[in-house]
């Protein structure tokens, strides 16, 4: 028999036994039989950004943005992910983590409750995946913590035509503790449906208050979410393949204007991307709908009663094998009955006319990316971004909430390592 040459050493050490030692050679180890179907991937994002003008204290308010990003280089996130995907078989059974290290990881606020705070550390998802036979195909089923259901945009930056995220990105819900079925009706046709503690990220969160007082919730209440995916059979010609989303979560988030016991909130989703006659050119369109409405007095200041909504679209041409150019249009637009600015689900501020008087607002996003994948493995594009503010001045500024422009630019160099 033939033994590694560590187990010689150790054998010559009188630290094993040859006869032990061949022993454990001729019998695999069952971790490493188990790991052996195990993949390690990942990806380390860095950035650079140039902010036009002088004072950044207000930032266009899409995810992950934020004012220590502007004018200089940035470690944005680092993602290690171990995965174990379900086999054919019909009882099959996996599981995936994804783990988030750098600034990112303490915006996307998935930390437990027992967390005590911020860490640059986060779970982004931890589920087991199971499959349980029904009719032709089965379902699959996730329980742990993972993504939502909803959604044009990915919350892997890398996965997107775009470097930074649409405001329809940031009004979703990003992440939930619960379980979640997915059940194939056919290749071009799948549905979601599940339930979760709450709407926001952070894990292990209730939608009611250790020790009930106003607004407090049953102990029973959960969030809802439901999805469909279908995509355009090749009857269809030169749409063929084009795929088309909707989806909507119900429910209470605990991330709201410093509420304890949750707001109730309520998303909707429609999103398709269209094949096109044109070679390389697809085209995409995405409706972000979010409504709030606490008629009780859960967060500071009394009631919140809001609705958000966003309407992009896209256009990717890839011109060569390595170049390829992205743009997205979009128009959110707010209105707000208090505060003046909404700290929900990463969108911080869709500034009213007048704080606090229920008056909307609205912003007009252009974004043009221009990705070159020189080096194998590295994705590495230049964007540049102008968000325009319809009413009043909502970005620039040296000081947070004294803004004093209506227009944002920025220029974004963006590299990432996948492996």
């Amino acid at each position: 028999m033939k033994m590694n040459q560590w187990t010689v050493v150790l054998a010559a050490a009188g630290v094993v036994s040859l006869a032990s030692a061949a022993k454990a050679e001729e019998k695999p180890s069952t971790v490493m039989t188990a790991l052996s179907s195990t993949t390690l991937s990942g990806y380390v994002d860095t950035s650079a950004q140039w902010n036009f003008g002088t004072g950044n204290a207000n930032v266009p308010p899409y995810k992950f943005n934020s004012p220590s990003k502007a004018d200089g280089f940035n470690l944005d996130v680092i993602q290690l992910r171990l995965d174990k995907p379900l086999d054919e078989t019909s009882w099959a059974a996996g599981y995936r983590i994804d783990l988030w290290a750098g600034p990112d990881a303490n915006t996307l606020g998935t930390q437990s409750v027992l967390s005590g705070g911020k860490s640059d550390f986060a779970i982004r998802q931890a589920y087991v995946a199971l499959r349980t036979p029904f009719v032709d195909n089965g379902i699959e089923w996730k329980m742990g913590v993972f993504d939502s259901v909803v959604g044009y945009e990915s919350i892997e930056s890398g996965s997107n035509p775009n470097y930074t995220r649409s405001y329809g990105h940031s009004i979703e819900p990003q992440t939930h503790t619960g379980l979640v079925g997915t059940y194939h009706f056919s290749e071009k046709i799948s549905a979601s449906l599940g339930v979760a503690n709450t709407v926001g990220p952070m894990i292990n969160s209730r939608a009611f208050a250790p020790v009930a007082t106003s607004n407090a919730r049953a102990e029973s209440y959960k969030t809802y979410m439901a999805s469909v995916q279908a995509t355009a059979p090749d009857c269809w010609g030169f749409l063929k393949g084009s795929t088309f989303y909707g989806g909507v979560v119900n429910g209470f988030n605990n991330g709201v204007l410093g509420s304890t016991n949750g707001i109730p909130t309520f998303n909707a989703y429609l999103g398709a991307t269209f094949a096109t006659p044109v070679d390389g050119l697809t085209l995409g369109l995405a409706w972000d709908f979010l409504n709030i409405n606490s008629t009780t007095p859960a967060v500071a200041g009394g009631k919140l009663e809001a609705d958000i909504w966003s309407l992009a679209t896209y256009a990717s041409f890839k011109a060569t094998e390595k170049l390829s150019f992205h743009a997205r249009f979009e128009y959110v637009t707010g209105d707000i009955d208090q505060p003046g600015t909404l700290g929900v689900l990463g969108l911080t501020a869709v500034p009213s006319t007048t704080p606090g008087s229920g008056n909307g607002n609205s912003i007009f996003a252009t974004t043009a990316t221009v990705q070159y994948d020189l080096w194998k493995n590295v994705l590495t594009r230049l964007e540049f971004r102008w968000d325009h503010l319809e009413h009043g001045n909502g970005f620039g500024g040296t000081a947070a909430g004294v803004p004093t422009a209506n227009n944002a630019f920025i220029l974004a160099a963006n590299v990432i390592y996948k492996f």
